[in-house]
């Protein structure tokens, strides 16, 4: 290729990363490294996998950091791989496997949604993407997973710059497994929680918050917040909720916080933010994820 030609090459054929990356969450790879460097052999005697063709894998993910091998052979864990870890804070493998699973065959019809505008998450699974997840348990707690992956250090800068400390009661609306309405109690001992989502959610939050040691200060309703949300907050927080939906719906969802809310509560909104002009930003992608999956933007 010529120095002067930009290569597209790497943009074609990315996929090849992340589906490699899926086989190594799924196949738990870096929680048998945990303890140590082993063998490819070993490696796929735990994993039921060809000892050959794994190390073909690790090698490949060694190229990119994820994993390193070691001269005698043995693979180990690096800075990079230890996100794919299953207990560590700021893991990312649900995410890995959500992508490589769910949302890579949803991808796959990304004409379809060019095409018609819709959805192709349900031309793919026949029915919206929450409802589906409703009918999936795992699905449903590995996208748990991959929020609270996403969203830790988020939540940390969110608690960096916002003050929640003069409020009463913090409504988090369709709050998920409550990770972000833990960590804002837990920096607020004085402050009260309500988490709001639909009730297959509820249900794993109510153990979420209930392992923090916060049962008492943090109530768990089930609802659907096209109806209506729960009322006498001092702040209704919607994190990645909003981007969820098309503008009708999102109305809908703003004007029953507003119908809710006191005069002098406040509405947190957390977003990305897209910026105009062609510099990179991970938020155009995502925006796409929104097209594809809930139909959102």
């Amino acid at each position: 290729m010529s120095a002067e030609r930009p290569d597209l090459m790497p943009l074609i054929v990315g996929y090849w990363k992340s589906m490699a990356v899926y086989a190594a969450a799924s196949l738990g790879i870096a929680d048998l490294l945990a303890a140590g460097p082993r063998s490819p052999a070993e490696l796929a005697e735990a994993t039921g996998t060809q000892a050959a063709t794994l190390r073909r894998l690790l090698r490949a993910l060694a190229s990119d950091g994820v994993f390193a091998e070691l001269p005698e052979g043995r693979f180990c864990l690096t800075p990079l791989a230890s996100r794919l870890l299953s207990d560590a804070p700021d893991s990312q493998r649900a995410a890995a496997i959500t992508n490589g699973e769910e949302h890579y065959r949803v991808w796959g019809e990304i004409l379809f949604s060019l095409r018609t505008g819709k959805t192709a998450f349900e031309h793919v699974y026949g029915k919206p993407v929450f409802d589906w997840l409703a009918e999936n348990p795992r699905a449903a707690a590995l996208f748990d997973q991959t929020m609270t992956g996403v969203h830790g250090a988020e939540t940390a800068a969110m608690l960096d710059a916002y003050d929640f400390s003069g409020l009463g009661t913090v409504a988090d609306i369709g709050g998920g497994n409550g990770s972000m309405l833990i960590a804002i109690l837990q920096r607020h001992p004085r402050l009260r929680g309500i988490l709001f989502d639909r009730p297959h959610v509820v249900e794993r939050a109510r153990s979420r918050i209930a392992a923090a040691g916060l049962a008492e200060r943090c109530q768990a309703e089930v609802g659907d917040f096209f109806q209506s949300v729960p009322s006498g907050a001092d702040a209704y927080v919607l994190r990645h909720i909003i981007h969820d939906w098309n503008d009708n719906q999102s109305l809908t969802i703003l004007s029953n916080c507003r119908q809710a809310m006191r005069p002098s509560a406040k509405l947190l909104l957390v977003e990305a933010v897209i910026p105009e002009g062609n510099a990179p930003c991970w938020a155009k992608y995502l925006d796409l994820t929104m097209l594809l999956i809930p139909g959102g933007q």
